[in-house]
Parts: structure tokens; C-alpha cells; sequence
């Protein structure tokens, strides 16, 4: 499909998607409706599998083991077992009476998670916190063995995948299954309180969006002895395109859905840069990013990522309407509202002023509640739709083409093909050439769709 196409055919099509795809999980969560609710074990204590022991998913089983009501670990499984022992030995300091994980429900390897998942009953949660490029085969197995799903973010690293997560979404809905994704920015209660406020015209009409993530480089760690290229590119998976789907993706999709939700829309189309100028790393890793997105409306959200040392930093959204401007977003812990668009504090006019808020938390006490007292959770779609926002992001910094929200939506270009099909033993979709240097995208060159 053209780039060149017409706008407006663009946002027709748009539309005809964001409706349809709306209306087919409205129409899910309809049947579920009617579903024989969630089971949960007649001691209403709920099993928890964790896929995934890095850091974040060590922290989303502690927080689901946290929920109001009885839970319990129950197995666990990641590639590399000194990792998934380290999140055990973690995890036992705070939650050892709910651990019951013996060695024979500690998986290693791959297809690991099939057998955490299988070891589950039906109406258990499996906690999915892999590589993303892992979470449509993951979603899907989930959703088949009757499972409830937590799915760290991203969900997808290109749009195939998008679209297998929509799907096992509309089947987690059929069978009242619930699904939350990972952008916990959503239900942090200062910014639900400081989106209100501009939804409600605390600062006029929306006219411009800001995203930031600008840090110092993303790490990464040479390849040791004796490791298998699939194992080192695991390990370091934020440094591979086809394991994370770039820093705009993984990184910079939790304030780009910010932007979105203050605009309540998703863009039509976007364009954009990016390269390596500074990073040496034998990786695929831009290290900086900049996308334009526009709306239907005509206006604009920029997107700026960069992870380069002595550089200026910043992690947020800043807002711009017609009467006034906002600080929110992720790295924002306290959003901030101005009069006129000089941030400063003689200009504050609203700031947060409530409790204090556990956003990790609360989005497993939302997921744990709904399971408890079967009632309609399913954040799938719009998850998906942040995810393909920052993916058309990626496509058009590293092709230098202009992209659609149908063309992003409606590629069949795989970023890992056959990835269901990858074994422990099986070399990794992208490998290094001859001098140890792997692909890297090209704009004017590299094809996006």
C-alpha cells in the first residue's frame, strides 16, 4: 500500500477499523456475559503462573501475590534457570507461604511455558513477562488452556502479532476470560485525575503532545564463552529488534499511549528518524528516535527517544492546549497543570493532592477483582492499539517513509518468522555476519511494510 495514498481515504479506513474492532470485542464481552464465570478453587484461593523471571515479572507475581484474597504460585518458567532461581529466592523473602513450586513445576527453556500453563486449572492467572516478541504465542496458549492473563507490555513487536493478540483477546471475552496488559500508567490515580482535568478543558483544546525517553544508553553485556547466539540475544533481547521491536517500542510506549489517552484518539498516520550515531555495541539498537504523529483532527504528537551519555534527559509528556499546558506522564510521578505554556510555579494551577498510589499494584487488585467477582476485564484492544501506535512509529524512523494506521495495521511483514516453530537449540531469526555485526535499519533502504 502507497504512502502516497489519500489522507482521507486513510482516516475512512481508520475509522472503519477503530468501529469494527471495537464492536467485535463489545460483541465478546456481550457472550461472556452469558459465559460460565471465571473459576476459581472452592478455598478461593487462585493459582499463579509466572513466565518470565526478569525484573519485572519477579515484580508483577509479588504484586499478584499481593491481591486481596488467597493466591498462590505455582510454577514458573524462563530460558535461563539461574534467573528463574534468583526471582524464587526473592520472591520467598516476602511470599513463602504462598509459594508451593516444587522442582518439577519449575520449567527451563522455551516451550517452558506450555508446561507452566498446563500445569495450571482452568480459571488460574499466568503472569506472561518474556521477551515481547514471545506474548501472541503466549497470549494465545493462555487463552486456550482457560486461563485469566496478565501481559506485561509491549505485546507485539510488529503488526502480525498485533493481530494474533486482538484475536486471542475477542476469545478471552467468548469465554469470559480477563486480560490486563502492562501499561499501568492508566490506572495511576494522579494522572487518571490530571487527564480528567484536561478532558474537561483545564487547558482549552489539546493542540500538541510531547513523549519523551531520554536517558543514558541501554545496556548491554558481551557474549560470554560457551553461550548460544539464542541465548546471548535473550539475554540482551532490549538490543534486538525482533525480541523487543526497538527502544520507540518497548521503552517509549508507556508515554505515547499517555499522549494518546490525553488526546483520546489514536493517530492516522506518522513520520519520522532515527540511526546509531553514538552506540558501538554489536547489536541492532538505534540510539535516538523522533516521530511525528498526526491526528484526524490535524493535530500532532511528537515522540523523542534517545539513550546516549551526557546528553540532556527527560522522561514525560508535556501538553500544550489552547489555554494552558501539562507535566505528566511516565517519569512524572507528580503531573502538574499550568495557565499559559511557561511551566512554571507561578503558573501551577492543579496538581495532585489525594493518597498515594501504587500503580503496579493496582493494576493486578483491578485483575484480581474481576476474577473474584466475574466482572468484565478485558484491556486487550486498547493495549494493542498503543503497541501498533509506537510499532508505525518504528516503522517510519527506520524506513524514512511515511506510514498509515492501516498500512501499520495491515502488514504482514514478521519480524521473526516462524518464531513458533524456535527451539533451545534453533539459531535466532537475525544473526550476526562474519565480523560479528548484525543488521541494522536503514531509512531510505529498509522496508517497513
Amino acid at each position: 500500500m502507497s504512502s502516497s495514498r489519500n489522507e482521507s481515504d486513510s482516516v475512512t479506513s481508520r475509522r472503519q477499523f477503530l468501529k469494527q474492532s471495537s464492536h467485535a470485542i463489545a460483541g465478546a464481552a456481550l457472550a461472556g456475559a452469558f459465559a460460565r464465570p471465571g473459576y476459581v478453587a472452592e478455598n478461593n484461593t487462585i493459582k499463579i503462573a509466572l513466565i518470565g523471571c526478569g525484573g519485572r515479572g519477579t515484580g508483577a507475581a509479588a504484586q499478584a501475590l499481593s491481591t486481596k484474597g488467597p493466591t498462590t504460585l505455582w510454577a514458573v518458567a524462563d530460558f535461563f534457570p539461574e534467573r528463574m532461581q534468583q526471582a524464587l529466592n526473592n520472591l520467598r523473602g516476602r511470599f513463602a507461604k504462598q509459594m508451593d513450586v516444587p522442582p518439577e513445576r519449575q520449567f527451563v527453556g522455551l516451550e517452558g511455558f506450555k508446561k507452566a500453563m498446563d500445569s495450571l486449572d482452568k480459571g488460574s492467572v499466568v503472569l506472561l513477562a518474556t521477551p515481547p516478541a514471545f506474548r501472541p504465542i503466549h497470549v494465545e496458549y493462555a487463552i486456550e488452556k482457560g486461563l485469566h492473563v496478565f501481559m506485561e507490555k509491549s505485546f507485539a513487536v510488529d503488526a502480525p502479532g498485533i493481530r494474533r493478540v486482538l484475536k486471542a483477546g475477542k476469545e478471552a471475552s467468548r469465554k469470559n476470560l480477563k486480560i490486563a496488559g502492562g501499561l499501568m500508567s492508566r490506572h495511576y490515580k494522579p494522572l487518571e485525575e490530571a487527564i480528567a482535568q484536561i478532558h474537561d478543558g483545564a487547558i482549552g483544546q489539546v493542540i500538541i503532545a510531547w513523549a519523551y525517553r531520554m536517558h543514558g544508553p541501554v545496556g548491554f553485556n558481551p557474549r560470554p564463552p560457551g553461550r548460544s547466539e539464542l541465548a546471548h540475544q535473550i539475554a540482551n533481547y532490549s538490543c534486538y529488534t525482533w525480541l523487543n521491536g526497538s527502544f520507540i517500542v518497548d521503552w517509549l510506549i508507556h508515554n505515547i499511549d499517555v499522549c494518546c489517552w490525553v488526546k483520546n484518539d489514536w493517530p492516522v498516520s506518522v513520520q519520522g528518524q532515527g540511526g546509531r550515531q553514538v552506540r558501538t555495541d554489536p547489536d541492532q539498537l538505534y540510539d535516538h528516535y523522533a516521530a511525528e504523529y498526526t491526528f484526524a483532527d490535524g493535530t500532532r504528537m511528537f515522540a523523542q527517544g534517545r539513550h546516549i551519555s551526557k546528553c540532556f534527559d527527560f522522561f514525560g509528556d508535556i501538553i500544550h492546549g489552547a489555554t494552558g499546558s501539562a507535566i505528566l506522564g511516565e517519569g512524572q510521578p507528580d503531573p502538574r497543570i499550568y495557565k499559559g505554556h511557561k511551566q512554571t510555579a507561578e503558573n501551577l494551577v492543579w496538581r495532585y493532592k489525594g493518597q498515594p498510589c501504587d500503580q503496579y499494584q493496582v493494576e493486578h487488585d483491578l485483575l484480581f477483582d474481576a476474577i473474584r467477582n466475574d466482572k468484565p476485564y478485558n484491556e486487550t484492544e486498547r493495549c494493542c492499539k498503543s503497541n501498533l501506535t509506537a510499532i508505525m512509529g518504528r516503522m517510519a524512523c527506520e524506513s524514512g517513509k511515511l506510514i498509515t494506521w492501516d498500512e501499520a495495521f495491515n502488514s504482514n511483514l514478521e519480524l521473526a518468522p516462524g518464531l513458533d516453530k524456535l527451539t533451545d537449540t534453533s539459531n535466532p531469526p537475525v544473526m550476526p555476519d562474519a565480523s560479528g555485526n548484525y543488521p541494522v535499519a536503514m531509512p531510505g533502504r529498509t522496508e517497513a511494510l
